[in-house]
């Protein structure tokens, strides 16, 4: 029988079997691998909303820490469909969430699932990937800020891109020394006088800020009055 003369394609065919064979498989599938955990990673903790930007307000409304206002404004983009809640978070010392207001949205449910206040609240309406919201949110607390060192904590629980913490002090007591303080970080810093600003009423208003916190972050305002 006569040998069979390879073509010009069975050639062409042997080399392409050939490189593929040569191919480094192993390697290219463990990137692969690795690629897919970190996408569907990413996804997994995108969260409902990013804040774009979040302002918190503290305001002490008498020299002995007995009244105070709590003033909170985030804007928040939605990341995806269907999103029909928002939940807001409250703790610290004394008597919380007095007079509680959020707009928009209407609380439906609130629990405290250890020393923090957890609050759920219905939108009325279906929000959807790319929208934006603006909540702003009050409530007024009851003998929280009696000692002579105290602090307010604020908690990056979303991914945000803008933070800024202030605190209002009554005109017959302004801050002695103020502090900013990143717990997780172990990391403590004295604000100077630049950071403390004089109202036209006389008021001494102390405000810090930051762009893109550290997700998880409790940063504590605190200060000697």
């Amino acid at each position: 029988m006569a040998a069979k003369i390879p073509t010009t394609s069975d050639a062409v065919l042997d080399r392409l079997v050939a490189i593929v064979w040569g191919l480094p498989w192993l390697e290219i599938l463990s990137e692969v691998w690795k690629a897919g955990l970190k996408l569907w990673n990413g996804m997994a903790h995108e969260g409902m909303y990013e804040v774009l930007d979040h302002t918190v307000t503290l305001e002490l409304q008498d020299k002995n820490g007995q009244q105070a206002l709590v003033r909170k404004r985030q804007k928040v983009r939605y990341l995806q469909n269907n999103i029909i809640a928002y939940q807001d978070q409250a703790w610290g010392d004394g008597e919380i969430l007095l007079d509680y207001r959020c707009t928009p949205g209407t609380v439906v449910d609130k629990y405290r699932p250890g020393q923090k206040t957890l609050l759920l609240i219905s939108l009325r309406e279906t929000k959807h990937r790319g929208d934006v919201d603006e909540f702003n949110i009050q409530w007024r607390t009851r003998n929280g800020f009696l000692r002579e060192t105290e602090l307010w904590e604020t908690v990056v629980s979303h991914k945000t891109k803008k933070l800024k913490i202030q605190v209002i002090f009554p005109l017959s007591r302004p801050p002695r020394r103020v502090w900013i303080i990143e717990n997780l970080c172990r990391r403590k810093r004295r604000l100077g006088e630049g950071a403390q600003t004089r109202m036209r009423d006389g008021r001494w208003l102390v405000a810090w800020e930051t762009k893109k916190p550290r997700l998880n972050e409790q940063y504590q305002l605190q200060w000697d009055w």
